[in-house]
This record gives structure tokens, sequence and C-alpha cells, in this order.
């Protein structure tokens, strides 16, 4: 069911801090910083051959990764997503398996403008998973 590898998202304080360190230190390409507010953050992508990281930086106090970063204060990996073809019956598939879907169940549109969800972390050896149609 599940596709490639789409990104891997790291939560930081300081997005240009963070920025600088993969363009600037490791010689990464970056993309400009893309304010998300419909899912409380801005982030910016380090672009790979392989796969993409998303470094995320909360917009507020409300942003779940301003609550993700009073837990860890030096930010961390916060979530992995995966590609899947359709995203419907990926998530009809999972409920049906016992998989909980965060928020409402119904998609929103990601960064990339396509549709994402994002399922429990309990139900995938501790970690958030979110899939994206690919």
């Amino acid at each position: 069911m599940i596709g490639r590898l789409n990104h891997v998202a790291i939560a930081v304080k300081d997005l240009a801090a963070s920025t600088a360190l993969y363009r600037d230190t490791l010689g990464a390409r970056v993309s400009q910083p893309l304010p998300q507010p419909e899912h409380g953050v801005t982030v910016v992508f380090v672009e790979l051959p392989n796969t993409k990281v998303e470094l995320l930086e909360p917009m507020g106090a409300d942003s779940p990764i301003a609550k993700f970063l009073e837990r860890n204060p030096d930010g961390g990996i916060h979530h992995i997503c995966y590609e899947v073809d359709d995203i419907l019956a990926a998530r009809d598939r999972l409920k049906a398996q016992g998989a909980r879907v965060l928020g409402s169940g119904e998609p929103r549109i990601g960064a990339h403008g396509k549709p994402v969800l994002f399922l429990h972390p309990k139900d995938f050896c501790g970690t958030l998973v979110e899939l994206e149609q690919a």
C-alpha cells in the first residue's frame, strides 16, 4: 500500500538557522520558506536525490510543533511521510484494520498541494506517520 518515502520531518526552533545549517554546512539545496497557516507551521524542504527532509517551525504557541518543541526543546524528528496511490482507499483500509487517523479523518491539503492524512503514533511503532496522495 505505501509507496516511496516522501520526506522525514524535523521540528526546529529556528528555521533560518536550521536552513543555513543544511544549506551552508551540509551543502544541500533548500527551498524557500513556505508558510502553512492551516497546519500551524512554516516549512523548508531540503531536497535530496532520493527524498526530502522537511524542516518545521511553529507559527505561534498553538502550533502542534510548538507543543512538540516544549517536550523536545532541541527539536528532532517529528514524522515520516509515505506516498500512497489512493489516500481515501488507504485511509479506509487502515481504519478497517484498527489504525487511528488523526483529526476529522478527512484529508487536508499539505505543503506539496496534495491531500494528506496523519496516523496515530501509538499504532505505528511510536512514529507519527503522514500519508500523502502520490
